[in-house]
């Protein structure tokens, strides 16, 4: 294995935003109500005003503030590693490198955006933000964020991923924030889903709705917002710029960019800065791949419309691939990737073929996870997993080719709080979630009208 390290000096001091690159606008988020473009106004009772800022902008560069710059350099700039110990037990010419963001406190990329959400409330004077999480990391991230800038925690997560992860809620607590299982009796959104099923599993949409109507009616109360959305994207592009530079000590660049993909934010945080090379002419040799579960495929299966991002369809319309906004995942570890939509802007690449995308059943990815762990030594979260596992396929291609090829995959967070999964897998009791086209088309029939 091989490190590749920047100084602080060298970490970027602007976040990118690919919408001042687009070949295409993309479709504008429309009002739940009116169905016209979502104005700034809209969405002021439930974000800080630099997020809406950034929400809206098309300029290149924004500057990151100095005092998100200074909590940053807590743990960035993050490691480049070269897999040289697995490109030998694949036995692949393919140099193969990751990106690993769990260094971070909260154990992902996720504080990358939680830390300036949480700057830009606090300079406005919240008190208190509610959200949602997935598997925990977000929320990990946001009470990590919060605990820096005095501002108070409520999330609301996933009710299969807090079963599964109770030592994430744990991690939560530590840090001073409160955590509920989504669906709760806490909201309208959650009491609605638990009339109709008490035991529900819940999913990101559904705990979206639940932040968003707590945010709406608590005056004192802003929602934060883990994925998807411009400005979170924009924050994580930390990831790629870095990695940009660190290969560029590597004397390389990627033929192929590998992520894991739910919302999006992680993989685009990774892609977009090498992205803008393909857009704009400079390389436009490299591959893109999102890696997403088979029992969540929103990319490979969904349809490119638009939709809620949450369950109660409380929120924007976005245009995006999507599954429903009543979808409901089956209860798979991988907790960060069970969204029925991606982001606009990655969803309009994937459309206009600039980013492939590939789904993985829950055996592979642990399978890859497995070998990882016995040849580069660490053990990675079943999200992460599934970019492991394109980056294999890759790797094993370009052996079966007999060619050099030059992978990157985005490593976005470590498997020490999914344990149970991993025995799960070990004892050969890990499920594979076939997902019939009729759940989908179900799904789909809820569907804004028009």
């Amino acid at each position: 294995m091989k490190k590749f390290l920047l100084s602080e000096k060298d970490a970027p001091t602007q976040w990118y935003n690919i919408l001042a690159d687009l070949p295409a606008p993309v479709p504008p988020p429309l009002h739940p109500g009116t169905r016209q473009p979502l104005q700034p106004a809209d969405l002021a009772p439930l974000l800080s005003g630099p997020a809406i800022e950034q929400e809206m902008s098309t300029q290149r560069w924004i500057d990151i503030p100095e005092q998100v710059q200074d909590v940053y350099r807590i743990w960035r700039p993050s490691p480049l590693y070269r897999a040289d110990r697995l490109e030998k037990a694949l036995d692949t010419p393919a140099r193969i490198y990751f990106k690993y963001e769990a260094v971070s406190p909260a154990g992902s990329h996720k504080p990358n955006t939680a830390v300036p959400q949480m700057y830009y409330n606090a300079a406005e004077g919240i008190r208190r933000v509610a959200t949602e999480t997935g598997a925990g990391q977000w929320g990990s991230a946001l009470a990590f964020a919060g605990s820096l800038f005095g501002v108070d925690v409520t999330v609301y997560m996933v009710r299969a991923s807090f079963e599964q992860k109770p030592h994430r809620h744990s991690l939560i607590n530590t840090w001073g924030a409160e955590v509920f299982a989504s669906p709760s009796m806490r909201t309208a959104a959650g009491r609605a889903v638990l009339d109709k099923d008490p035991d529900s599993p819940g999913s990101l949409g559904i705990a979206i709705s639940e932040a968003v109507e707590d945010a709406a009616s608590h005056d004192d109360t802003k929602l934060a917002i883990g994925s998807a959305m411009n400005f979170v994207i924009l924050h994580q592009t930390v990831i790629g710029l870095e990695a940009q530079r660190q290969l560029e000590l590597a004397g390389d660049h990627p033929d192929v960019v590998i992520g894991c993909v739910g919302g999006g934010s992680n993989y685009c945080g990774l892609a977009y800065p090498f992205l803008a090379d393909r857009l704009t002419g400079k390389h436009t040799g490299t591959r893109f791949i999102a890696a997403e579960p088979a029992a969540c495929p929103t990319l490979t299966r969904g349809k490119l419309a638009y939709d809620h991002p949450d369950a109660a369809g409380l929120g924007p319309l976005l245009y995006m691939r999507t599954l429903g906004h009543g979808f409901i995942p089956a209860p798979i570890h991988a907790g960060g990737l069970r969204f029925h939509g991606d982001a606009s802007t990655l969803c309009a690449l994937h459309d206009s073929g600039d980013i492939e995308a590939r789904a993985y059943g829950q055996n592979e990815v642990f399978s890859e996870a497995v070998r990882f762990a016995r040849t580069e030594g660490f053990v990675i979260a079943p999200e992460s997993a599934h970019a492991l596992r394109g980056a294999v396929t890759e790797a094993l291609a370009a052996r079966e080719a007999g060619e050099p090829r030059t992978i990157l995959f985005g490593l976005s967070g470590h498997g020490h709080f999914d344990m149970a999964a991993y025995d799960a897998f070990l004892a050969g009791q890990l499920t594979d979630h076939e997902l019939p086209q009729r759940e989908i088309d179900e799904a789909l029939a809820d569907l804004p009208a028009g």
